[in-house]
């Protein structure tokens, strides 16, 4: 009898501190996710407020090509000089393949997706352009499902997902629900979201054979390089009296240092850590960032619509993200 109560004992024990190892992981997993969902949140905060930054420097006379090769320049001479501490030092990928997977990042998430995206303003309306960009977190989704399988979405991430849609056009269209047709510019922007579910895709394979700092770095090297044929075609140069301004050289830093360098390195940080589903997802906050710092700096309204279509947006991410907080717990 002594020894029958022993051993039930000691399984009792042993399940009690399985029990508390299971939850103490479980309580790390959920701490460590968080922390990288605060990053691409953050990450898209700044990308948002890049919209006024980027008004500001096309009122001092630059263009959206130039601010664009500009502030890809000054975040690869920082990342090239931070890397050139760290050793080994490399300039190319372990082999022919992977350095094409890093050239197809530069213009997926760089030149190819810029030049689309601005050249459907040229196009169609600013409204069109918006609504049709920010559908890039479903074009990712999908795409990335077809490839890899256990990455498919279920039926609850779908519906989150298309409310997220639904928010965002809510959001953007503020109440006025006045669309323009214009296919040659739709076709670009959805041309421009192909590219972003690109770079989401291909990011997957790359993450996991390279560090985030080589393939940040590769990326902003890859997005110059393939901007030379642009300028070829139409070559241009601010003059230097522009350039040197101190609003300008701020503003410059902030899209080259800030939102370039360092949001791109978390970015693919977050895409590591949680998926590139689920951290592509916050781009759906693009629009409502923008909108709030339209409304600090510009001193521009906000509406019942925008309080409506950002509820929706945070239900639909809730409903999309289902998936990988039911494997969490």
């Amino acid at each position: 009898m002594g020894k029958q109560v022993k051993m039930w004992t000691d399984k009792q024990v042993g399940k009690s501190v399985e029990v508390g190892c299971n939850n103490s992981s479980t309580r790390q997993l959920v701490n460590s996710s968080l922390i990288y969902h605060l990053l691409a949140f953050l990450v898209v905060a700044i990308w948002g407020s890049t919209f006024v930054v980027t008004k500001l420097l096309l009122l001092a006379g630059l263009s959206p090509a130039m601010i664009f090769t500009l502030r890809f320049i000054i975040a690869y001479a920082l990342l090239l000089g931070f890397a050139a501490f760290r050793r080994p030092f490399r300039w190319f990928a372990n082999n022919w393949k992977d350095e094409l997977i890093m050239l197809g990042l530069g213009l997926t998430g760089g030149s190819l997706y810029f030049l689309t995206e601005n050249a459907a303003m040229n196009f169609t309306t600013t409204t069109n352009t918006a609504l049709i960009v920010c559908l890039c977190p479903l074009f990712a989704a999908l795409l990335i499902s077809a490839f890899y399988r256990e990455e498919r979405l279920k039926g609850i991430q779908i519906v989150g997902s298309l409310l997220a849609v639904v928010g965002v056009a809510i959001v953007e269209l503020n109440g006025h629900f006045v669309l323009h047709l214009a296919p040659t510019g739709d076709l670009l922007a959805f041309a421009a979201c192909l590219c972003w579910a690109g770079y989401s895709l291909l990011i997957i394979p790359a993450s996991k054979r390279y560090d985030t700092l080589f393939i940040t770095r590769k990326l902003f090297f890859y997005g110059l390089v393939t901007m030379i044929p642009y300028f070829m075609i139409y070559p241009e140069w601010p003059t230097l009296e522009t350039l040197l301004e101190p609003q300008t050289m701020v503003e410059l830093l902030f899209l080259g240092a800030i939102a370039s360098t360092l949001c791109f390195y978390l970015w693919a940080l977050a895409i590591r850590k949680l998926g590139a589903i689920v951290t592509t997802n916050y781009v759906y906050f693009n629009p409502v960032i923008a909108i709030l710092c339209a409304w600090i700096v510009l001193s521009e309204d906000i509406t019942i619509w925008f309080l409506m279509g950002t509820t929706l947006i945070l239900v639909g991410m809730y409903l999309a993200d289902k998936k990988q907080t039911t494997k969490a717990k």
